[in-house]
C-alpha cells in the first residue's frame, strides 16, 4: 500500500465514523438535522478523497472524468430540487425513487467489476459483486413499483399476478441458479451476469406487485435495506471501506426499521412481505359493515366541546399530512392550552406513510416534543380524555382490529373510542387502505366533521376564538 492509498484509507475511515455519528444523532428529532449534516459532510469528504486519489494515481480518459463530474452535478441538482419541492405526503415516493437510483447504481458498479477485467475475477469478487448485482437489481425494479403504487398510478394499483407464490419461487430459483453458475463458470461470466441481472429485475417486479398499499412503507424500508446491502457488496468487491460501512449501516438500519414497523402492526415481517393487508383481498372483503349511522357535527359544536374540556387528545393521520394542516392543529392546541386545557398528540407508529411522519409534520409546526406521545403511553390516557379529535387517521383507530376475522385484526390501534367524546375530521366517507369501514365512525360517542382538514380546523379555530373572546 503506497502513501496515497494509506491516506485514502484513513480518510474513508473518518467518513465512516461520521456516518455512524450522524446515524446516532438521528435517534431524536431534536438532533436529526445535525445528524443529517454530519453524515452528508462525511460523504462529501469521501467523494473528494476519491477524486484526489484518482488525480494522484492517474487516469486514462479525460472524457470519463468530465462525464463523472457531469453526473455528480446532475445528481446533486436533481436531489436538492426534488428534496425541496416534494410534499411531506410524497416523501415515501421520493425515498423509493432514491432506493431505485441507489440499487441500480450498486448493480452497475458490481457488473463493471465482473465484466471489465481481461482475466476472470477471483471467486471473492464474483460472489460479492454477484450479490451486488442481484440485490441491486431487485431493489431497482421493486422500488419503482413501490413508488408508483404510493403515487397512485392506476395501472400498478390494479395490476395483479395470478399464482404470485409460484412466480416468486420460480424467479428466486432462476436468480440463485444463474448466480451460482456465474461463480462456477467465470469464463462465461457475460452470459451468467446478464441472466442473473435479468432474473433479479423480474423478481423485483413479482415480489412487490402483489403487496398492498398499506404495507408499502414496510416494503420501502426492506428495499432500503437491500440498497445498503448492495452498496456494501460493491464496496467489498472494489475494497472501499467507505462504501462498505455506509452500505452496512443503511442495510442494518433498514432491517431494524422493517422489523419494528412490522411489530407495530403486530404481524411477522414475512407476513407483510407476502402481501394481503391493504391489498386486493382486503379491498374486496365481503365483511358486512358496522351497524348504525355516522352522526355529523359542525365546527361550532366541536369548538364548544373543546373549550369546555379539561383534557383533549389530538390524533393526527395521513389526512392531516395530505391537507398540510399541521400548523392549524398546532395553533388550535396553543389556543386550548392558553385556556387551561391539557393537550397532547397521540402518535401511532405507522400513522401516515412512513415512520416518524407525524413527528416530522408536527415538529415543522413547532409542537413541543413532550406533547407527542406514542401508542403505548397514550392509550391508557384516552379513558380520562373529554375529547379525542381525530384528524385524518383511519385504520389505526379502527376497533375492528381487536377481534379476529378482519383485514386489520391484531394490529395495535389507538384506543380513541375510550374517550368520552370523539370527533373525527375526515374528507369524505371513503375507506382506509385496509378497504373496510372504520367501526369508530359508527360509535354512539363519535361525531363526524366532514371536509378538508385544513379548512375544518380553521373553522374550529375561528369558533374557539369567538367563544373565548
Amino acid at each position: 500500500m503506497n502513501a496515497i492509498d494509506t491516506v485514502a484509507w484513513f480518510v474513508y475511515l473518518l467518513s465512516a465514523v461520521m456516518f455512524v455519528i450522524g446515524l446516532h444523532f438521528m435517534n431524536s428529532p431534536k438532533t436529526a438535522r445535525r445528524g443529517n449534516l454530519i453524515s452528508a459532510a462525511g460523504m462529501v469528504i469521501a467523494v473528494i478523497m476519491a477524486f484526489v486519489r484518482l488525480f494522484v494515481t492517474g487516469y486514462r480518459s479525460t472524457t470519463a472524468i468530465v462525464l463523472l463530474l457531469l453526473g455528480i452535478l446532475i445528481g446533486a441538482v436533481a436531489g436538492v430540487v426534488s428534496a425541496k419541492k416534494v410534499k411531506m405526503t410524497d416523501m415515501p415516493q421520493l425515498v423509493s425513487i432514491f432506493n431505485t437510483v441507489g440499487g441500480g447504481a450498486a448493480a452497475l458498479v458490481a457488473l463493471n467489476d465482473i465484466l471489465t477485467p481481461q482475466t476472470a475475477p477471483s471467486l471473492v469478487v464474483l460472489i460479492t459483486a454477484g450479490l451486488g448485482v442481484v440485490i441491486g437489481s431487485v431493489t431497482f425494479t421493486g422500488s419503482l413499483v413501490a413508488a408508483g403504487k404510493l403515487q397512485g398510478v392506476k395501472f400498478l394499483r390494479k395490476l395483479t399476478i395470478p399464482g404470485k407464490g409460484l412466480f416468486n419461487v420460480l424467479f428466486i430459483v432462476l436468480t440463485v441458479a444463474s448466480f451460482v453458475m456465474l461463480c462456477v463458470q467465470p469464463d462465461r461470466r457475460l452470459l451468467w451476469a446478464v441472466l442473473t441481472t435479468l432474473f433479479a429485475l423480474v423478481y423485483g417486479l413479482v415480489f412487490v406487485i402483489p403487496i398492498g398499499g398499506a404495507d408499502m412503507p414496510v416494503v420501502i424500508s426492506v428495499l432500503n435495506a437491500c440498497t445498503g446491502t448492495a452498496v456494501a457488496m460493491s464496496g467489498l468487491a472494489i475494497d472501499n471501506v467507505a462504501l462498505i460501512v455506509a452500505g452496512a449501516l443503511v442495510g442494518a438500519a433498514g432491517v431494524t426499521l422493517s422489523i419494528l414497523m412490522a411489530q407495530a402492526m403486530n404481524r411477522p415481517l414475512h407476513s407483510v412481505l407476502a402481501g394481503g393487508f391493504g391489498g386486493a383481498s382486503a379491498a374486496t372483503s365481503s365483511q358486512e359493515g358496522p351497524e348504525g349511522t355516522m352522526k355529523e357535527t359542525t365546527a361550532d359544536d366541536v369548538a364548544v366541546q373543546l373549550v369546555y374540556a379539561e383534557k383533549v387528545i389530538f390524533v393526527p393521520g395521513f389526512g392531516l399530512a395530505q391537507a398540510q394542516a399541521q400548523r392549524e392543529l398546532a395553533d388550535l392546541g396553543e389556543l386550548l392550552k392558553a385556556h387551561g386545557v391539557e393537550v397532547s398528540y397521540a402518535i401511532h407508529p405507522v400513522a401516515g406513510r412512513m415512520p416518524g411522519h407525524m413527528n416530522v409534520l408536527l415538529a415543522e409546526a413547532n409542537v413541543p416534543y413532550d406533547e407527542l406521545v406514542d401508542l403505548d403511553d397514550i392509550n391508557p390516557q384516552f379513558s380520562s380524555a373529554n375529547v379525542a379529535l381525530v384528524v385524518g387517521a383511519n385504520d389505526v383507530t379502527n376497533p375492528a382490529a381487536r377481534r379476529p376475522g378482519t383485514p386489520v385484526s391484531g394490529m395495535p390501534i389507538l384506543d380513541v373510542d375510550q374517550a368520552q367524546h370523539v370527533v373525527v375530521m375526515k374528507r369524505g366517507r371513503g375507506r382506509g387502505y385496509a378497504g373496510i369501514e372504520n367501526e369508530l365512525y359508527f360509535e354512539d360517542n363519535t361525531q363526524m366533521l366532514f371536509g378538508d382538514a385544513k379548512a375544518g380546523l380553521q373553522a374550529v379555530i375561528a369558533a374557539v376564538k369567538e367563544l373565548l373572546a
